[in-house]
């Protein structure tokens, strides 16, 4: 525990930024062969049972992803048309358990617990202290969270906001959990506040796939809907875990495969869930091997993709040159894209010794993969962080483009391109103008409709606005929803950061670590979940998110809010707005979260793709966002579809040097972890690990179980993350994983994705050495399914 000094210079203990060490080593067992199936049904019940309670938890099983119930608060993964009573997954019981928990988190529970020993506990353990009851704030130089009202909440970020030199002095945070409506209102709040300063969390995941996209095919989303699933011939996985990130994916896989369509996976380790699947509401088949999926495994060297792709893209013009007319779309090609000559031209300087050597995939097997892509005439490219997280990692979704366009496999039934985003509504929110450089169009809109001049200037993203923090040009900052801690990078570097604000502002549901890394003056701000009945003046009402294809639908509560002075996040946005604007905004803020459907004829006046918003948002299912490059029609400024040509990525590390990425673990859901499980990998009760490759362990005088310590090395700087245990693992040599936020302290904030700064979590340079005698630990030497 650092020291510090409160507003009186008297000694004062500065929680520290990273959870405490775990005391025991975790077991490590057998690797699964086989996801799903009883396991993951006990599992489920298991938590929600557990913790929600047989019939709180009853209920939300039951209401879950149903067209007249609530949107899973976890993953963004599409609903299908005709569901099942049970539409849920595993993670996402896990997901309802947390929020449905009967444990509460009361005044009481601040007065007996200081911040500073709550910083010493860990993250499942603050997770698991239950739902917070009552608004909360922190004095300057006090030890304790205390009890606040409401209207004094908002009064004190009001003082602040307003006292500011600048409104850029203030940055506002979203997480992916946030409703549109709840987004579109933040918005217009910050922009008549006058900032554009709107990092959100599509700022850490996929806002590398956004930029990549937009400038190939003229929108940053994907191109595919639930249904492509259905009819695609081959489908390609690329890194991505969808039994751990998002299980529900694994369904819409296994009925591909059941038909015959080819999958391959491409990843540094291989995923269970993109081994075997056993669905887990077929009974009859719940004791069986389960589905095989994987037609092809393709085990590419960490940030080894760039590479691999333009292998294939060589494969197939090879196949080209061989039978013309065969394998590109010589008609899509010519009247719908252009760049494909200086492609061609690139892809001809491309050796294939530097594409072995970067991918680490031998030939033969780019050249199985290149045959399935040959011989399919409909083909969607899964993918997700894995790709979007290096610094080429713009150019990692470009090249998934440039294959998408030589084989015309877009704009048509069965094929296309699939972002496969992780949260709840982070693309919703995106739609809802949640950006720091929002269109000139949306602007306009915003202007016109309700009488102000909207900033223009670029505002901060993630990574700017913890520089700034740092820095101490942003002041204050408020954060809607997550855990903006432990979610970003350079856990350190961060911490110090927003402890230069003057105050820190957290809407939330569950305790977490962002809580008790704080500014001068604090504030926790409990909101509604998503699984709970919003009452307002006009009576029930209901959200509305946009999943990962671009469906919009409603969102219903099933079961009563944990507490009666809980806020919904609209009404916390309006009441915030009406406090800090005061006279200087026209828009009646209260009046809107009256009844969401105010909220809503704004945004169809404002957003194309929204009209008749509330008619067509009762629909079964909601309704779909006009998407040009679905259609065969690519909204870029010429009109056309671009080829892009990238230069291979080299990584050339020093002896002894590791290319290290983070993962989650199958018992977390971004930073909420739920238990100490990652049953699919073997690892139980513990986080602390690092999977290498055996001969690597063998090379570093290393042993199974040993204790290490990992530094990672950018620009001169160094690194330290402590006291992890050595796991030999199925990964490519001189590559490394862990899981993050533990490992999270590790990654640079100076290190990005060029374009779409991006936080380079999955292309990490580290070593490792010992930092104490051995741990013995169960070796992981067999497999087995479950």
């Amino acid at each position: 525990m650092e020291q510090g000094q409160d507003g009186k210079g008297n000694a004062l203990a500065v929680p520290a930024a990273q959870p405490p060490l775990e005391n025991r080593a975790p077991d490590v067992g057998p690797v699964k062969t086989v996801a799903g199936g009883v396991t993951a049904v006990l599992s489920a019940f298991k938590h929600v049972l557990g913790e929600a309670g047989p019939w709180r938890g009853g209920k939300l099983i039951w209401k879950v992803n149903q067209q007249d119930g609530f949107d899973c608060p976890g993953c963004a993964w599409p609903d299908p048309g005709h569901r099942s009573v049970q539409e849920y997954c595993e993670n996402g019981a896990k997901a309802l358990a947390e929020e449905g928990t009967r444990e509460r988190v009361t005044p009481e529970f601040f007065r007996e617990w200081s911040v500073a020993r709550l910083a010493e506990q860990s993250d499942l353990w603050l997770g698991k202290a239950g739902r917070l009851t009552h608004p909360m704030v922190l004095r300057e130089g006090a030890a304790h969270y205390e009890p606040i009202s409401w209207d004094d909440a908002f009064a004190l970020v009001a003082e602040e906001l307003n006292a500011l030199g600048s409104p850029d002095e203030a940055a506002f945070y979203t997480s992916g959990r946030t409703s549109n409506e709840a987004a579109f209102l933040y918005q217009l709040f910050v922009r008549q506040f006058g900032t554009n300063n709107l990092p959100d969390c599509s700022n850490m995941c996929h806002e590398s796939s956004g930029t990549g996209l937009s400038e190939t095919i003229g929108i940053g989303k994907g191109s595919v809907t639930l249904e492509d699933f259905d009819h695609a011939q081959a489908i390609f996985v690329i890194g991505q875990n969808p039994g751990t990130n998002h299980p529900r994916m694994l369904t819409a896989l296994q009925a591909a495969a059941r038909r015959g369509c080819e999958i391959v996976s491409v990843n540094p380790l291989p995923e269970t869930g993109l081994n075997r699947f056993k669905h887990p509401q077929e009974v009859l088949h719940l004791f069986g091997p389960g589905t095989a999926l994987n037609k092809l495994f393709l085990q590419v060297r960490i940030n080894g993709d760039v590479a691999l792709l333009q292998g294939l893209g060589k494969a197939l013009l090879d196949r080209e040159a061989k039978a013309p007319g065969t394998v590109v779309d010589r008609a899509f090609v010519e009247g719908k894209t252009t760049g494909f000559d200086a492609y061609v031209a690139h892809l001809a300087t491309v050796s294939w010794d530097d594409v072995v050597e970067q991918s680490g995939v031998p030939r033969e097997q780019i050249e199985e993969a290149a045959d399935i892509l040959a011989r399919s005439e409909r083909t969607i490219f899964c993918w997700a962080m894995g790709l979007t997280q290096h610094r080429n990692a713009v150019g990692n979704v470009q090249e998934i483009v440039n294959l998408t366009l030589l084989r015309g496999s877009i704009g048509k039934q069965g094929a296309g391109v699939c972002p496969v985003r992780g949260h709840s509504n982070v693309q919703g929110d995106r739609t809802m103008g949640i950006w720091e450089h929002a269109k000139p169009e949306f602007m306009d809109a915003l202007s016109k409709e309700f009488g102000f001049a909207p900033p223009r200037h670029t505002g901060l993203d993630t990574v700017g606005t913890i520089q700034a923090l740092h820095d101490g040009r942003v002041k204050v900052f408020f954060a809607m929803g997550g855990n903006f801690l432990s979610a970003t990078p350079d856990t350190e570097f961060t911490a110090q950061a927003l402890r230069r604000a003057r105050l820190t502002v957290h809407v939330s549901t569950k305790l977490n670590r962002a809580h008790l890394v704080h500014g001068q003056r604090a504030l926790i701000l409990p909101c509604l979940g998503r699984t709970e009945h919003d009452v307002q003046a006009s009576g029930r009402q209901f959200v509305t998110v946009e999943d990962s294809m671009g469906m919009v639908h409603a969102s219903r509560g099933a079961v009563a809010p944990a507490s009666e002075h809980l806020l919904s996040e609209p009404v916390i946005v309006a009441r915030l707005a009406q406090a800090v604007l005061g006279a200087r905004s026209k828009v009646s803020w209260m009046s809107l979260v009256e009844d969401y459907d105010r909220v809503r004829e704004l945004i169809q006046r404002c957003i194309p793709g929204f009209e008749d918003f509330n008619r067509r948002v009762h629909q079964p299912g909601g309704f779909a966002l006009p998407n040009g490059p679905r259609e065969g029609r690519f909204t870029t400024k010429d009109g056309k579809a671009h080829f892009t040509v990238h230069q291979m990525p080299r990584h050339r590390l020093e002896p002894g040097q590791l290319m290290m990425m983070t993962l989650r673990s199958h018992d977390q859901y971004n930073t909420t972890v739920y238990g100490l499980d990652d049953r699919y990998r073997g690892i139980h009760q513990g986080r602390r690990v690092v999977f290498l490759h055996p001969e690597d362990v063998k090379a570093r005088g290393l042993t199974a179980g040993q204790k290490v310590d990992l530094t990672s090395h950018f620009q001169g700087e160094t690194r330290v993350a402590r006291e992890f245990l050595v796991v030999p693992y199925n990964i490519p040599r001189q590559c490394a994983a862990t899981y993050f936020p533990e490992a999270n302290v590790l990654v640079p904030v100076g290190s990005f994705a060029e374009k779409s700064r991006t936080p380079t979590s999955k292309s990490v340079i580290i070593t490792v050495a010992p930092s104490s005698e051995p741990t013995a630990l169960i070796p992981a030497s067999t497999s087995r399914s479950g």
